[in-house]
Order: structure tokens, then C-alpha cells, then sequence
């Protein structure tokens, strides 16, 4: 299915969670709470349509097709 991820065209699995999606554009794996499997902290947050999605409710948010997706990651620095 076709979502939009941070303005561009993406394609997702039909049945993609957004634990899915953040786990393939990061690159890493992350359990069913959202945290990345191997400790570290994951600095992302998530939007879907507009809404901030809680890190404990992304295995739980399927995508739709058309949804518009905003991953944010957090830096540091000034």
C-alpha cells in the first residue's frame, strides 16, 4: 500500500504497523513496546495524520493506505 512518509511517496507492507515502519527506515528492531531490541535509546517520534502516535500504541496503529506519516528524529546540538 502507498503511504507518505515525510513528503515522499513510500510503499508499506498492507498489513504494516508503524513498529514495522519505523523498524525498516531505522534499520533497527524494536518489540511490541516500541523500544529498540538491542538497548539503546531510539530517539524518533511519530505522527500519523497529523497525530502524535504514543511509542506504546505504534504496534498497535495500522497504516492506511494514503496515510501521511512525519518520523522525527531527535538531535542534539544548538
Amino acid at each position: 500500500m502507498n503511504i507518505t512518509l515525510n513528503g515522499t511517496g513510500h510503499t508499506v507492507a498492507d498489513d504494516a504497523s508503524l513498529t514495522a515502519l519505523v523498524s525498516e527506515v531505522t534499520g533497527r528492531p524494536l518489540a511490541a513496546d516500541g523500544r529498540a531490541t538491542d538497548g539503546r535509546k531510539l530517539g524518533v517520534a511519530v505522527a500519523r495524520n497529523a497525530q502524535v502516535v504514543p511509542r506504546s500504541l505504534w504496534s498497535a496503529t495500522a497504516l492506511a493506505e494514503g496515510d501521511d506519516v512525519e518520523l522525527v528524529t531527535a538531535v542534539q546540538g544548538g
